[in-house]
């Protein structure tokens, strides 16, 4: 008897574990997480040469790489994402000709404004993306830009408390 109850709870266990993969979750705006997760995935087989530029506060290193781990490079992109249940009703969403812009209606909100550029075919071109943080010891404002195939960029400006200011941009033209 004690054995049927174990292969029932496990059996039990098992069922959720496959239907909990299955159920996906609402998305209510573009969804940068997926993108750049398929973007890292394409680049990793891809595996292109970058030119990265990495400069802070005006001294400036350019390398040409390769092997890039493309998730860990494009993190930043994703963790952008404003799919999140509790901020489904947060951004205004503007439809310009083929761009596809998000507002924060919301000033607390990290990522304040997302414009995604397609072409006509409905192919991303361009996503440019606007986080900022403001609090009484550390204030970041950060410019994201990515172009399929060709640049990442990640332009950050910040100002903290008692240490100062900093300027950190990180360019790579992808070849």
């Amino acid at each position: 008897m004690r054995l049927l109850v174990i292969v029932f709870c496990a059996i039990l266990l098992l069922s959720c574990a496959k239907n909990s993969g299955n159920v996906k979750a609402d998305r209510t705006y573009f969804d940068l997480d997926s993108f750049f997760l398929k973007e890292a995935s394409r680049l990793q087989i891809l595996n292109p040469g970058v030119n990265k530029t990495v400069s802070r506060n005006s001294e400036e290193q350019t390398k040409k790489i390769s092997g890039i781990n493309w998730e860990n490079e494009l993190s930043l992109f994703a963790e952008s994402d404003i799919n999140k249940p509790a901020w489904k009703d947060s951004y205004k969403v503007i439809h310009n000709n083929a761009e596809l812009i998000y507002k924060s209606l919301d000033s607390n909100l990290r990522t304040r404004e997302i414009r995604i550029i397609k072409d006509q075919k409905g192919t991303v071109q361009k996503i440019i993306i606007e986080n900022q943080t403001n609090n009484r010891l550390f204030q970041s404002f950060e410019k994201l830009v990515y172009m399929p195939d060709s640049l990442y960029q990640i332009d950050k400006k910040q100002h903290i408390l008692l240490i100062g200011d900093n300027h950190y941009l990180i360019r790579g033209r992808i070849k």
